[in-house]
């Protein structure tokens, strides 16, 4: 079982935005939820920045996007995600980072594990 996050740590590392649209309570909720079970995964995650974005279409609904972007030490993970409901955007939103997450860590993992290839035919340079 995995410890849960305090809310004030997961208030210093998260940062919630939205653009074109008003945030609702809910949504804040939403995303805290969805967001401290990455923070759970990966406890070295410095900052987790959530954007949503509507955008209004010709037709009577909009579609909203979700972006999102964890910084950690080395490359950041970035993605994003849309849907014509908010909160599936940020449900897809969440996966797509989880799944950069443990790309992130199979990959660290496995240049770690695996040695360089040294070419022993390859002829040295003569030093003098």
């Amino acid at each position: 079982m995995t410890p849960e996050i305090a809310p004030e740590v997961l208030d210093q590392k998260l940062i919630i935005s939205g653009i074109h649209l008003d945030l609702t309570d809910g949504m804040k909720q939403h995303v805290r939820e969805k967001v401290s079970k990455l923070l759970r995964h990966e406890p070295h995650i410095v900052r987790v920045r959530v954007t949503i974005e509507y955008h209004q279409t010709k037709s009577n609904h909009g579609q909203f996007t979700a972006k999102g972007q964890i910084e950690i030490q080395g490359p950041d993970v970035v993605s994003g995600e849309s849907a014509d409901d908010a909160y599936a955007a940020i449900d897809k939103l969440v996966s797509e980072l989880d799944r950069g997450l443990r790309k992130r860590s199979t990959n660290r993992m496995s240049k770690r594990d695996k040695p360089r290839s040294i070419d022993l035919d390859a002829e040295l340079p003569k030093v003098d």
